[in-house]
């Protein structure tokens, strides 16, 4: 995979990540001069990881929160009806719809002809942590957002095999 498709699918999740933030009504600050190689996520209490594959992309894409930055997504999709508990099947389920959504709007906008995502896995625990592959073709990058009013932490965290 060239380095122009990992930087459009870079682009394209962040830019994806803020416009459905701003659907729910969750404002969500890009934290460019944050972006770090490697996965750097700190204070990670919930994640969802969602597979990207196609003919010439294979990936991964983590989207981890504290819980703070859980909360808010948490009460904007469910309108404030239900707690964020990562214990609750139903409040992880909202991570996993963020993320959906997010990969979709972010494979739409990038120029990758049959691209497709697998269903999310939910993960939640005490300071989460991505182990990514120690392999020279394993490409990743962990992308950092404030959200909501309480400036809480989200983390996309994307991994591509070159």
């Amino acid at each position: 995979m060239s380095t122009q498709v990992i930087t459009s699918l870079v682009n394209a999740y962040a830019g994806a990540f803020v416009s459905v933030s701003q659907m729910m009504g969750v404002e969500a600050v890009f934290l460019k001069g944050e972006i770090a190689p490697g996965v750097n996520a700190p204070g990670s209490r919930v994640a969802a990881l969602i597979g990207i594959v196609g003919p010439s992309v294979h990936g991964t894409v983590a989207l981890m929160a504290d819980l703070t930055g859980f909360s808010a997504y948490v009460k904007a999709m469910t309108g404030g009806m239900i707690e964020a508990n990562p214990d609750d099947p139903m409040s992880m389920s909202v991570l996993g719809e963020l993320t959906n959504m997010t990969s979709g709007q972010a494979l739409m906008k990038v120029d990758v002809q049959g691209l497709d995502i697998t269903p999310p896995q939910l993960m939640s625990g005490d300071n989460l942590k991505a182990v990514p592959a120690k392999k020279a073709d394993v490409k990743s990058f962990t992308l950092p957002f404030d959200v909501g009013p309480e400036k809480g932490r989200v983390y996309l965290v994307l991994s591509f095999h070159e």
